[in-house]
């Protein structure tokens, strides 16, 4: 028996205002992402694709249509059951890093575990688990550092670091590397592919066709719907070739 989607969605539509001021910006998508898929997002502004990921985040909720999370029909969760799938079963990494100011980064990491109600975690385990995943982005020895004190970069990798230490089904990425400089974005995209190939399950929102061909598969959108879904043939390799270049 065929294990269920991890991701889905059967037409699912969203739309702002009303009458002559309505805006669709999701127009009956029904897709589907299996666990362990590394998905890129892509489209021109206003094409739906901040939504689509604002709405399999959980940070927003359909007009219309189903989401399924896990076998689970997220439309059925009231806020407080949203918040807690939130932090449990996603990461976020953001264009902007969304670090605290004046906090070091492996308090910043500790953030989401304050947060987590199902697994209790004492201060001195929170601390070796953030520490962990510092490590696990190659930045154990900035620990103690302000986001102030670290470049784009290195914000980038506190912020994953970040959405991994609850250890979540999913990794959503929104313009991960709209801030960062070529070759910074492209070690971003090495690491992605990376825990990628340790089993995470990413969706990735880019602007870049050149990031975009890195991922396995890619989405392009256009006016609410899914335009073209096709399967790309990515490696790790690839993005390894393109720093050293």
């Amino acid at each position: 028996m065929t294990a269920p989607a991890l991701i889905e969605l059967r037409d699912l539509s969203k739309r702002y205002g009303t009458g002559e001021g309505e805006v669709v910006a999701l127009d009956h998508v029904t897709l589907s992402i299996d666990r362990g898929e590394f998905v890129a997002i892509m489209g021109p502004s206003g094409s739906g694709k901040s939504t689509l990921m604002n709405i399999l985040g959980c940070l927003d909720r359909p007009t219309e249509g189903t989401y399924f999370l896990d076998g689970e029909d997220v439309g059925a969760l009231d806020k407080a059951q949203l918040a807690a799938l939130r932090n449990r079963e996603f990461g976020f990494v953001f264009q902007s890093y969304n670090l605290l100011g004046r906090t070091s980064a492996v308090e910043n990491v500790i953030l989401p575990m304050l947060y987590d109600r199902v697994n209790s975690r004492t201060p001195e385990e929170r601390l070796a688990r953030a520490a962990e995943m510092l490590e696990l982005v190659g930045l154990a020895n900035r620990a103690q550092h302000q986001p102030h004190e670290l470049s784009g970069g290195q914000q980038q990798r506190v912020a994953i670091a970040r959405a991994l230490v609850n250890d979540p089904s999913v990794i959503l990425a929104d313009e991960p590397t709209g801030n960062l400089d070529s070759k910074s974005g492209l070690e971003l995209m090495g690491l992605l592919q990376s825990l990628h190939a340790s089993g995470r399950t990413i969706v990735m929102v880019t602007h870049e066709p050149k990031l975009g061909s890195l991922a396995d598969r890619i989405l392009h959108m256009r006016d609410g719907q899914v335009e073209t879904d096709v399967t790309n043939g990515s490696s790790i390799k690839k993005a390894e070739a393109e720093v050293v270049a």
